[in-house]
């Protein structure tokens, strides 16, 4: 798939080894997800555009770069996502920050809706939704469709891990958004979890069952 990027930074390698053990505990689990969000976000933005500009250096003058065009504006999905928030507000602090709520019907599996707040501006924003997992890809693509019917024209998705199953999902129904994942696991099990996968992000953040 010409969309999915895999960063396999050696720190990111490293990081979510310990991200993946069942014996991190939710502070170190929450420090973890905030430090490889970080090194993600470095490669999501790689192509932000930039416009040239003159300053004045303690020496002289010159030009040099800075970004242009459009802001910046994350959408982590409710509740997992928060946890990769500020990661990546570290590295882009005028970042807005909107949220939406989607959750997973145990029974039938699909998306159900329960919260939307977003930026003002947002269709004039590089959009990066940020969510731990990409499994079935069911909730994504809800979020996915909600912000195109607002109007949002670049979106992006940056995820830890994936399952394939939900990679062509995303793939399939979206395949204008770029996904940028740190590992694609092997598959789904039969409850719909990643294997191997990390288990229940948002449980293991906020130490909650």
């Amino acid at each position: 798939m010409e969309k999915v990027f895999v960063i396999d930074h050696p720190l990111i390698k490293h990081k979510l080894s310990f991200i993946r053990d069942k014996n991190t505990g939710p502070k170190e689990f929450r420090e973890l997800v905030e430090e490889v969000s970080l090194l993600m976000a470095y490669e999501v933005t790689r192509n932000l555009p930039l416009e040239t500009t003159t300053i004045e250096t303690p020496i002289c003058s010159t030009e040099t770069q800075v970004l242009s065009g459009k802001k910046v504006g994350i959408i982590p999905i409710l509740r997992a996502g928060l946890g990769m928030v500020d990661g990546i507000l570290r590295l882009i602090p005028a970042a807005r920050v909107g949220h939406i709520g989607v959750y997973r019907d145990p029974k039938t599996l699909n998306p159900v809706e329960y919260y939307c707040k977003l930026p003002p501006d947002v269709t004039d924003r590089e959009i990066i939704v940020v969510d731990p997992m990409l499994a079935t890809g069911g909730s994504l693509c809800s979020a996915i469709e909600f912000l195109k019917a607002r109007g949002c024209k670049s979106i992006k998705l940056m995820c830890l891990i994936a399952a394939p199953e939900g990679l062509q999902r995303v793939g399939q129904q979206h395949p204008d958004v770029e996904i940028y994942v740190a590992a694609i696991d092997e598959k789904l099990n039969e409850h719909a979890y990643i294997v191997p996968g990390l288990g229940d992000a948002g449980d293991r953040l906020f130490g909650t069952k």
